[in-house]
């Protein structure tokens, strides 16, 4: 399968969590991937917490076994940056800080 490329935008080199809805690649899964949750514990991977949990893109959450966990730093190319409103930039930082020992 082909990797997808839609005019892909350049991934700030900061650390800062993407919205969801964000459509990324990472080199470890051929297809891109929309990110929908931030922060994720994987069930069976005990005390570990991703970055991100996504599904391929465009098919969408298609069942458990399609769920694919991921750190910031494996992401290749941002392909689509999801939309950012006041309440998704609040809750970003809230999760970042509430992730980095910060209050």
């Amino acid at each position: 399968m082909e990797k997808t490329d839609f005019n892909a935008l350049e991934l700030e080199t900061g650390r800062e969590l993407l919205p969801i809805g964000s459509v990324v690649e990472i080199g470890l899964v051929q297809q891109a991937l929309m990110i929908y949750g931030r922060k994720q514990e994987q069930e069976n991977n005990e005390n570990k917490v991703w970055d991100y949990v996504a599904c391929p893109y465009p098919q969408g959450h298609i069942g458990q076994d399609t769920n694919v966990f991921f750190n910031h730093s494996q992401i290749e190319k941002l392909v689509f940056k999801g939309l950012e409103t006041k309440g998704e930039t609040a809750l970003r930082s809230k999760l970042e800080r509430m992730f980095s020992g910060q209050k």
